[in-house]
């Protein structure tokens, strides 16, 4: 049974950082893309970040580049997201989520390619 669970969520003042951690477990991590999306309240979800299987690629959002950096671990099958000079627009319910790709060295940021999602960890950033 496949299982994602992100951790390291909280509360944090605007221009303080966090960084969020996606365990898996039951599939072959290094055959999966990992992303991360985020959802705020009345909001669609949207992309953040994804990292390839090599980790040779990532891929940001525009709202989110040069603060968040995506990284991953594949010996503890896990990735971690950075978040650096937090925004209140940051504030949403981020999720981890995991994609089967043949190639070493491809990302997507299309939300249907992903198999397997975690439940999410909240991320609320007061002003």
């Amino acid at each position: 049974q496949v299982q994602v669970v992100e951790s390291g969520g909280g509360l944090v003042q605007a221009g303080g950082s966090l960084s969020l951690s996606c365990a898996t477990s039951g599939l072959t991590f290094t055959n999966y893309v990992m992303v991360w999306f985020r959802q705020a309240p009345g909001k669609e979800r949207e992309f953040v970040g994804a990292i390839s299987r090599s980790a040779s690629v990532t891929n940001y959002a525009d709202s989110v580049k040069g603060r968040f950096t995506i990284s991953r671990d594949n010996a503890k099958n896990t990735v971690h997201l950075q978040m650096n000079s937090l925004k209140p627009e940051d504030t949403a319910l981020y999720y981890c989520a995991a994609d089967p790709k043949i190639s070493r060295y491809v990302t997507s940021q299309s939300e249907n390619e992903y198999n397997y999602w975690g439940q999410g960890t909240q991320v609320t950033v007061s002003s």
